[in-house]
């Protein structure tokens, strides 16, 4: 009837309960938005203060004096310009070591993923089990085996044992059940494509996002590695980034040696930025589903 009036419908209020849980999780993610960038901004306003400014001023604030083109320059000269030679050892440790791991995680990924064999249950366990076993407790063992052999205080013995990742192996093992079908494969196989021509023109594309993520891990992990090139290395031309700053931050407490704060800081925030640029070159790789579509049902 056209006189009778429409009834609206009650409007639904929101639970108290969902706006103060948006409120704490608000005000935890500020709690660690702060934890994490403190820090950066205190190696960033460090970075350009001199050696006397480090102590006298305000950590979170600026000294009178900019000193941070000084501070780089300082850094990549001191010690006849041994900071770059600390650089490529690490970019050496990174490529090799790092990159290898990715692609031994790649391959091992994915053929415990798509392929059946003898004893692929042990092999499982031993990567699981590998995966709980923390790198410290392998530290002197390595050592003691490399000794053996005659590579300790070589560039071998950081690369070789970065090319294991469990952790690489278990994530594409992981990946590639999910992100590889079946068909496709035996598509492949049906058109002729050998097994090599399978994994490099067809798995390997779908395994992109999990390869990226793999080789993020595998460099953080290898440029920060710290306890391992200190058991291996006593020569000072094969140190690392973080074993090189750990030996500038010591000459403090040594009889003699120079205090080169400001240097440390400054190399510790040069430290940082490879690992900030490649995040950001590769966060675009961080895509999930590229087989989405390519299997007809």
């Amino acid at each position: 009837m056209a006189g009778t009036p429409r009834l609206r419908p009650p409007r639904r209020r929101q639970p108290r309960g969902r706006a103060r849980r948006s409120v704490l999780l608000t005000a935890l993610t500020g709690v660690v938005a702060l934890y994490a960038l403190v820090p950066l901004v205190w190696l960033l306003i460090s970075a350009t203060k001199t050696q006397q400014g480090l102590s006298g001023s305000f950590g979170l604030w600026f000294d009178g004096d900019l000193a941070l083109w000084d501070n780089v320059r300082q850094t990549f000269t001191y010690q006849d310009g041994v900071f770059g030679r600390w650089l490529l050892n690490t970019l050496l440790y990174v490529v090799v070591g790092a990159g290898g791991a990715t692609f031994l995680a790649v391959l091992g990924g994915y053929a415990l993923a798509k392929f059946q064999f003898p004893g692929k249950r042990a092999v499982l366990a031993v990567v699981i089990g590998a995966v709980a076993v923390p790198t410290t407790a392998l530290a002197v063992p390595t050592f003691l085996m490399f000794s053996r052999i005659g590579l300790t205080d070589t560039p071998w013995a950081v690369i070789i044992p970065s090319l294991i990742s469990p952790f690489g192996l278990y994530l594409m093992w992981v990946f590639a059940t999910e992100a590889i079908p079946t068909e496709l494969m035996e598509a492949a196989r049906i058109d002729g494509a050998s097994e090599l021509r399978t994994f490099f023109q067809v798995a390997l594309p779908l395994l992109a996002p999990g390869t990226v993520t793999v080789l993020l891990f595998t460099t953080v992990a290898t440029w920060n590695n710290y306890f391992l090139p200190l058991i291996m290395l006593k020569d000072p031309d094969w140190y690392p980034l973080t074993l090189g700053l750990d030996a500038w931050n010591k000459q403090a407490a040594t009889a003699g040696g120079e205090a080169v704060f400001n240097l440390v800081v400054t190399g510790s925030l040069l430290t940082i930025v490879p690992l900030i640029a490649a995040f950001l070159l590769l966060q675009r790789y961080w895509q999930s589903g590229l087989s989405a579509g390519s299997v007809k049902e």
